[in-house]
């Protein structure tokens, strides 16, 4: 099934961003939309969000979806631990020894066993976006929006990041919306990548890689030409 906006319209500070606007998203997979700085990208994921309304538009499918998310900054609450930032988002129905055992699974996925009883001020900026990612799932949520999480890290750890994201993922498979000006990011995550122009916006590339996971290997044939598209549809 699939996410539908349709002729969705917004201005903002006097920058028509979207006209008569058309996107669709596959439930249960990571797309990834990738775009330069300022196209919007932002904007079409508080749209979906509710952060904020469009002008005008039709949504279909995302009626009584939840949602959860991972920003830039992972935003985590400093007066609690890894554990107990993983565990503030968890249904409330769960008893103690049912999210102890969740978190403790999270916390394995993102490779930070043994800092569950660390503060955030005591981890280090990889550190704490992993515990981001950990509590996005744990968050009783169908969607996930990301918004450009991996800004701003060295290739290394943002190669790390991503290895955690997409350990997680395969255990919950959930719908996942991820905007990135990073075309490595896009490759090595997306099972859709879309392009957008620059306002108003319109997609000028869409790609499907589902079937191909020996792309994910920056090294190989594949990645090398799909990265080539990717950044000459970017203008």
């Amino acid at each position: 099934m699939a996410l539908l906006i349709e002729n969705l319209n917004k201005k903002y500070d006097d920058i028509l961003l979207y006209r008569d606007f058309n996107i669709s998203f596959t439930e249960g997979i990571i797309t990834c939309i990738l775009g330069p700085s300022g196209c919007g990208k932002t904007t079409l994921l508080n749209i979906i969000g509710g952060i904020i309304l469009p002008d005008s538009g039709n949504f279909s499918g995302f009626q009584e979806k939840t949602m959860s998310y991972i920003f830039q900054d992972p935003r985590l609450l400093k007066w609690k631990t890894v554990r107990g930032n993983i565990e503030f988002v968890m249904d409330r129905g769960m008893t103690d020894e049912e999210r102890h055992k969740e978190s403790d699974r999270l916390i394995k996925l993102v490779e930070l066993k043994g800092f569950a009883g660390y503060y955030p001020s005591q981890l280090s900026g990889g550190m704490r976006q992993r515990v981001s990612i950990a509590r996005a799932f744990a968050c009783h949520s169908n969607i996930i929006l990301m918004d450009e999480p991996l800004k701003g890290l060295d290739i290394a750890l943002k190669q790390n990041m991503i290895r955690s994201f997409a350990r997680i993922w395969k255990t919950d498979r959930r719908t996942v919306i991820f905007v990135t000006h990073d075309v490595d990011e896009a490759i090595m995550l997306g099972a859709e990548i879309m392009v957008m122009s620059r306002p108003p916006v319109s997609i000028v590339e869409h790609e499907n890689i589902i079937e191909l996971p020996e792309i994910r290997l920056p090294e190989s044939d594949q990645f090398k030409n799909l990265k080539q598209k990717l950044i000459k549809a970017l203008g």
